[in-house]
């Protein structure tokens, strides 16, 4: 954070956005609840919980602790539509990232029990796609010019 704050020149834009895995991300929202109930310790694993600073408010900290004024964060809704279950769950299976990470240790019996709990967990349109959102939060905030540092500094 101190080197975007750096790098950017008075009154400039510092911005980001991150996928808010705690309430947002729907499809792994649900996958986690799966497999928690499947294996109550995999919720150790679960981004949710590993990520806290994926949250607005803790944005909005990080980015006012840097120094940085006219923070804003605000939600990005992504549709995740899916054409049934098993195009949800093949990515699951490639073993990159968090959640197929946690897929690929799994016994296959395991697997097996783990997508069937995932699968009755997600809602399903009458031609049994899966219509789920993605919410991912956007950060942005101002590199303060030198006027407004001293007019800060004096209300203090």
């Amino acid at each position: 954070m101190a080197e975007m704050v750096r790098g950017v020149r008075p009154g400039g834009l510092v911005a980001a956005y991150v996928w808010d895995y705690a309430g947002g991300m729907g499809f792994l929202r649900r996958f986690w609840e799966a497999a928690v109930k499947v294996e109550p310790s995999a919720a150790a694993l679960d981004e949710g919980r590993r990520f806290p600073l994926c949250r607005p408010e803790a944005l909005h900290t990080v980015w006012a602790d840097a120094g940085l004024v006219d923070v804003s964060t605000v939600p990005i809704e992504v549709p995740t539509v899916f054409a049934d279950f098993d195009d949800l769950w093949k990515p699951f299976l490639a073993g990159q990232g968090p959640a197929p990470g946690y897929v690929a240790t799994l016994a296959p019996a395991d697997r097996d029990r783990l997508r069937d709990v995932f699968s009755a967990a997600v809602p399903r349109r009458p031609d049994g796609s899966i219509a789920l959102t993605a919410r991912a939060w956007a950060v942005s905030g101002r590199r303060p010019v030198r006027a407004e540092v001293s007019q800060a500094l004096s209300q203090q």
